[in-house]
């Protein structure tokens, strides 16, 4: 029995003694590569297939009651506007649903952290946690939920905020890590159009919660990670207009920026947001956007070059609002980079530094059309995985390059985490229109950074081949039909490796992973359906041992 042992409420992160998995060396960035896709068969619910060397197990699911319900929610991945199945024989109509709203948990961040409080004051919640944001929601609502990891199932999961400071209802999230200077949690959300952002948050309960959109921008915002010098990196993922001889394919639409804080301690006080620009090889100027020309950016040379191996590109960082100068009002940052010059790309959803190259390295990947008729198959239609390499985080130049150019197999990357020093993972976001044309379900990929993919013989490893649960297949069959608000299928999203430090010296990219070993540890989440956040374990040791961790950068 836990022992209810109030705990000294504290913002401020303090190192730990952790749980560690231990794990063969050999195996903690090797996986066997599992043949085929889940198919997706109407009517028919399938399990999720990993490499044998894994195994995973649920540490929440949508059905998990909060332990301080809302007027908003009572589960963790459920709305209260319904049932969280229909009852038998319902059926979809404008007059009535028939099952509650999910809220999608989605980018997971994992912190290792005492003195952390919940609804009840005097329980014990430990010291390791999971946080979220929420994806969907009644009237775009969403919130932040804590699960905690070493509680009971009465506190495992807790509403952190519902309103900002000012009593405003929190957007639907997708994106999230931690700052450590500032000692806070930043959530992105890609909104409607302009209507995203970024919003700080404690990790402490109830969170304090603050728009900080005067400051970043306005935008679809989705990727966000801090480096070693404290700016952040954040990565669009803003849909863009149908060509007309491509009708199939998407124009260029999203960027990446770059934020330059004023004081890494507060950043409200403010700073500078820079977007990425790259330079053409087909003429003498910078890839950009052009207005009411869909076809010829989808289309172009420019974006068959960048989705063409062995072409290294120049790039730098433009500065397109400036706090000191232009004030804290919210904008479009989307627009200012199109003014500004900035370069679109294919709906780059996220991003991560590569370990051991001093946040020198930034993978990020594209998404594409999520289409099997792209007309774009050579322009980025099926998506990329692209190499920004600098001399330094702060650098105002570097060298974009392609790592991966992906195809109608391996299609749609969305979330990714380092597992190693040099294999990174990607999982898919294909959605149902792409898993019916190709009759296959979303999958999880390891790619290395030091693999030749212009051979057509090196493939990425399959690591995960997702299935679908019954609510999702359920779902599935009621998608299309008016009055219906849930998606079909599951996705695979909030894939991440972490130890936990809340330090900078914790950063992602700061250490190298020892997957399963040294604290580090796994999650995602089985977004839609029934909403599982699983965790991924070692077939061999899928226990865990308690052990010392003191955050040694060589790890």
């Amino acid at each position: 029995m836990r022992s209810k042992t109030f705990l000294r409420h504290s913002l401020r992160p303090t190192i730990v003694t952790i749980v560690a998995i231990a794990a063969p060396a050999a195996m903690a960035d090797s996986f066997t590569s599992i043949p085929f896709a889940n198919p997706k068969l109407i009517g028919e619910s399938s399990p999720n297939i990993l490499s044998p060397e894994l195994i995973e197990t649920p540490v929440a699911t949508g059905a998990t009651r909060v332990e301080n319900p809302t007027d908003l929610t009572d589960f963790y991945g459920y709305d209260n506007d319904g049932t969280l199945l229909p009852a038998p024989g319902a059926l979809p109509s404008t007059a009535k649903k028939i099952e509650a709203t999910k809220t999608e948990p989605d980018k997971n961040t994992y912190l290792v952290m005492q003195g952390l409080r919940g609804a009840d004051a005097h329980y014990n919640y430990g010291t390791h946690f999971l946080f979220q944001g929420h994806e969907s929601g009644l009237g775009d609502r969403g919130y932040l939920t804590r699960i905690n990891l070493d509680a009971n199932a009465q506190h495992r999961v807790t509403i952190l905020a519902t309103t900002d400071v000012n009593g405003v209802a929190i957007p639907t999230l997708d994106g999230s890590t931690w700052y450590p200077w500032s000692d806070r949690l930043l959530f992105t959300s890609e909104g409607s159009g302009p209507g995203g952002g970024i919003w700080q948050a404690t990790a402490s309960y109830p969170s304090i919660v603050q728009d900080i959109s005067g400051v970043m921008g306005r935008g679809s915002y989705e990727g966000i990670q801090a480096d070693s010098d404290g700016n952040l990196w954040i990565v669009e993922d803003a849909g863009g207009k149908a060509g007309t001889v491509a009708p199939h394919a998407k124009q260029p639409n999203s960027f990446v920026y770059r934020f330059i804080p004023n004081n890494r301690h507060n950043l409200i006080a403010g700073g500078k947001l820079q977007v990425l620009q790259v330079k053409s090889k087909a003429h003498d100027g910078a890839i950009v956007f052009h207005a009411n020309a869909a076809d010829s950016d989808i289309l172009s040379q420019d974006m068959k070059d960048l989705h063409s191996y062995g072409n290294v590109f120049d790039t730098r960082w433009i500065t397109i609002h400036n706090t000191d100068i232009d004030g804290n009002t919210p904008f479009n940052a989307n627009a200012l980079a199109k003014a500004a010059g900035g370069t679109p790309l294919k709906r780059p959803e996220n991003g991560q530094f590569q370990p051991g190259t001093e946040f020198r390295t930034f993978v990020f990947d594209e998404t594409g059309d999520t289409n099997l008729l792209t007309e774009a198959k050579d322009h980025g239609g099926f998506g990329a995985v692209l190499i920004l390499k600098q001399s330094s985080p702060s650098a105002n130049t570097g060298k974009l390059s392609l790592l991966y150019k992906s195809d109608a197999v391996h299609s749609s990357f969305d979330n990714v985490t380092f597992i190693s020093r040099n294999k990174v993972a990607f999982v898919e976001d294909a959605g149902d229109t792409l898993h019916a044309q190709r009759n296959e379900l979303d999958s999880g990929y390891i790619l290395d950074m030091r693999a030749d993919y212009s051979n057509a013989s090196i493939e990425p490893v399959r690591f995960l081949a997702e299935g679908r649960d019954a609510s999702a297949t359920l779902d599935s069959q009621f998608g299309g039909m008016s009055g219906f608000q849930n998606e079909g299928d599951n996705e695979i999203t909030g894939i991440h490796v972490s130890d936990g430090d809340p330090t900078p010296n914790g950063l992602l990219g700061a250490k190298i992973p020892h997957l399963f070993q040294q604290n580090w540890r796994m999650f995602y989440t089985q977004q839609h359906g029934d909403n599982v956040t699983w965790e991924i374990l070692p077939k061999e040791n899928g226990e865990h041992h308690e052990g010392r961790d003191d955050f040694d950068d060589e790890r």
